[in-house]
Formats: C-alpha cells, sequence, structure tokens
C-alpha cells in the first residue's frame, strides 16, 4: 500500500512539477494512440460494414483471418513490422524503422482486426425487416447506409474503444518496432517496462497512474459520444 501511495505522490510531483520529460513522453504515447486508432477506424469500419453486410466468395475466409487477428500478440505484430522495414525488407529504403511512425504501424496491425470484427458483428446483427421497410421507402442505397451507421452507433463505438484499449496497452511491438530511444520512440508503456527493470517501482508505478489518466479520458469522451442520445 505504501508503494501505491509513494507512486501515486510521485505521479502528482512529475506532472505539476512539470517534468519536459514526462510530458513529451505522454503526448507522444497520446499523439500514437490516436493516430493508430484513426487509421484503424478509416479501414476498419468501411471493411466491418462490407462484411456485415454483403455476401462474396473468400467472405468466410477473411473473416476467419480478421477475428484470429484480435488475437494476434503484439511481438507478432511487431516481428512482421520489423521484418518489413528492416534494411533489407521491402519497406527498408523508408528508414521508417525505430521511429514513431513504425509503433503506429504496429498499434493499426493489432486493433484493425478488433475495429473490423466488432463492427462485422454489428451489422450482421441488423434485422432484415428494417433493411426492407428503408428499401420500401425508396432510400437509396448511400442513404440506406447513413441510416445503419447511425441505428449502429453504439456498437460502432464500443469496437473503437476496444481498438483504442487495445493500442494504449500494448508495449510488445512498441518496443520491438520503437527502441525505446529517448526523446524519439519513448512512450509511457516502454517506459514504464524500462523503469522496472531498473528497479524503480516508484517511478513506474507513477508512469502506470498517468497512463491509466490518459485512458480513462479518451475512454470517458468516447462513452460520453456513445451514450449522450441515449439518455436524452
Amino acid at each position: 500500500m505504501e508503494l501505491l501511495l509513494d507512486g501515486l505522490k510521485k505521479a502528482f510531483e512529475m506532472i505539476f512539477s512539470g517534468d519536459p520529460e514526462v510530458f513529451e513522453i505522454t503526448w507522444l504515447t497520446l499523439k500514437v494512440c490516436l493516430i493508430s486508432i484513426l487509421f484503424s477506424t478509416l479501414l476498419g469500419l468501411p471493411l466491418g460494414i462490407l462484411l456485415g453486410l454483403t455476401r462474396f466468395s473468400g467472405r468466410k475466409l477473411l473473416l476467419l483471418i480478421i477475428n484470429m487477428g484480435m488475437g494476434l500478440p503484439p511481438v507478432v505484430a511487431g516481428l512482421w513490422i520489423t521484418m518489413f522495414l528492416w534494411r533489407s525488407g521491402p519497406l527498408g529504403d523508408w528508414s521508417l524503422l525505430y521511429t514513431p511512425t513504425a509503433i503506429v504501424m504496429a498499434q493499426v496491425l493489432v486493433s484493425l482486426p478488433i475495429i473490423t470484427s466488432l463492427t462485422c458483428s454489428a451489422f450482421q446483427q441488423i434485422n432484415d425487416k428494417m433493411l426492407l421497410q428503408i428499401k420500401a421507402l425508396g432510400a437509396t442505397k448511400w442513404q440506406t447506409l447513413v441510416i445503419l451507421v447511425k441505428q449502429s452507433k453504439i456498437a460502432i463505438l464500443a469496437a473503437i474503444m476496444a481498438g483504442f484499449g487495445r493500442v494504449v496497452a500494448e508495449v510488445g511491438a512498441a518496443m520491438m518496432v520503437g527502441g525505446n530511444i529517448q526523446g524519439d520512440t519513448r512512450i509511457l508503456t516502454t517506459s514504464i517496462v524500462m523503469e522496472v527493470s531498473k528497479g524503480n517501482f516508484d517511478i513506474a508505478l507513477a508512469l502506470s497512474f498517468i497512463l491509466l489518466t490518459v485512458a480513462l479520458l479518451i475512454t470517458a469522451i468516447l462513452t460520453f459520444l456513445q451514450q449522450r442520445k441515449r439518455f436524452s
């Protein structure tokens, strides 16, 4: 208990003392997580809607791959991204390894299947009678899609929250592709691992409290957007 209190006290000291390194690490964490979840959402939502509403050859195999990707170990994602970005890899000429961009790529790889699969599940549960009713009213395909997205808003935002939870807690892939370089690719999760390895448990706990606060704030915003009309 004393160690937890020391960690909480240290967290307040780091924040209110204006520690530039802590703010830099926190900002980079927030930035890479938000960019990752943005890309995963832009890619995952259309793909999930397509899989949920249409039937085509190879759909079941694609769904199997995506559902399997929900449990993709972060270190495996990190290994694949490292191989692609390595000097002799397909994207080696871009010199992206050990950069924030590499962390974003790894986080997209682990969060994209989650958003895609949960979105697909949400649209598969749409009542066929509602689809027939929308068509009977003369709605165009675009109008139908807008209506269905609005109807599935709660499930879509739940998928985004699940994806964000995955990226904000990710450490294995970020450590592998980012290298935990001070002032460049060090984020809160990799910093916590580093401090624990050095035996600085008070600092590790302080950073964990900061990480939890960041995750709580973003999740609270998404929850507000999800529920604001439900109880109005």
